[in-house]
């Protein structure tokens, strides 16, 4: 016989009414005061504050205390109340009420009749390979809006709907990037392989970058792109493929990418995961993949790279488990 937590509405809106920024800086968290909110950082991404609700600037989704819980905890609706309602926190503050910000139902921007600048600039200006874009292109997971010409890189639930699309500025000058509004983190940019790998990356063009330079049998692995740093699409790809059993962190060679990914491991760690940390010699993907063609990554400079650096394409691996 099956068994469920039952809460009350009091109790359900007492959890709603957590408030965020005393709750964060119970965990240690650092937040900056920005006006009447506060900034708190997901990776290198702002996460405003307002009492009991947040908003994730880059992703452009939000929530109240529960949602922030839940997500950024990784625990489940019943774990979440029970963490709010004191089995971790002790008393609760609760924030004023503060009108709620509604979501816009996700749709995919419209598709261009062409792809010609889509495929100008990744091939052109990011040097990814024609047949990795050739193979993502045939499966609708990559396109060229008729808007902006942003090349668009979908995400797709296990049923097939759309549920995430990624944007970024097709222009040599485009310094454009950002999600559809009501795209689902959990469902962004991915890659569903037989084996037990999953390679997680920060962007779409760092995963395509990454697989440029290791075409071999490259669509037996699994892979996906953050689009930002949330581990969200990490967690849902092992719950919908059984045959995901160890987890490689890609994510950039800074600060932020670092530090997101020694918050990813911890959280593996804690679920027993075998993983492990690889890091770009460069400051990501891309940048390695235009170097290993010998071409600039950024003004101009030059890079000559024998045949055994071409094979040695990250300086340090770090394992788990």
């Amino acid at each position: 016989m099956s068994s469920y937590v039952h809460f009350t509405n009091e109790q359900k809106e007492q959890a709603r009414q957590t408030d965020l920024c005393d709750l964060l800086q119970r965990q240690g968290e650092y937040l900056k005061k920005s006006g009447r909110e506060w900034q708190w950082r997901d990776g290198p991404e702002k996460v405003t504050i307002r009492g009991n609700l947040w908003y994730h600037q880059y992703e452009q989704v939000g929530g109240d205390a529960i949602d922030f819980v839940r997500r950024f905890y990784n625990k489940s609706y019943p774990e979440a109340m029970d963490f709010l309602l004191g089995g971790s926190l002790g008393t609760l503050i609760k924030a004023e009420p503060v009108d709620r910000k509604l979501l816009e139902p996700f749709v995919l921007p419209k598709k261009n009749h062409t792809m010609s600048r889509a495929y100008a600039y990744l091939l052109k200006e990011r040097k990814i390979d024609k047949k990795v874009i050739d193979a993502f292109v045939r499966k609708g997971m990559i396109y060229e809006s008729s808007d902006y010409h942003n090349a668009v890189f979908v995400g797709y639930d296990a049923g097939g709907a759309a549920r995430h699309a990624h944007k970024r500025g097709s222009g040599s000058n485009s310094t454009y990037k950002g999600n559809e509004p009501g795209s689902n983190p959990r469902y962004s940019f991915h890659w569903h392989g037989q084996s037990e790998r999953l390679y997680l990356f920060e962007a779409p063009i760092d995963m395509l970058s990454f697989i440029s330079m290791q075409k071999e049998n490259w669509e037996n692995d699994s892979y996906a792109a953050c689009c930002g740093v949330s581990d969200q699409v990490m967690w849902q790809m092992m719950k919908d493929n059984p045959n995901i059993e160890s987890v490689i962190l890609c994510l950039d060679n800074d600060e932020w990418g670092q530090a997101a990914a020694k918050r990813i491991s911890e959280k593996l760690l804690l679920h027993g995961v075998p993983h492990e940390i690889l890091i770009p010699t460069h400051k990501d993907w891309n940048e390695d993949c235009q170097a290993a063609l010998s071409v600039a990554p950024h003004k101009g400079a030059e890079f000559s790279i024998s045949e055994s650096q071409e094979e040695e394409t990250c300086v340090q691996v770090m394992q788990f488990m």
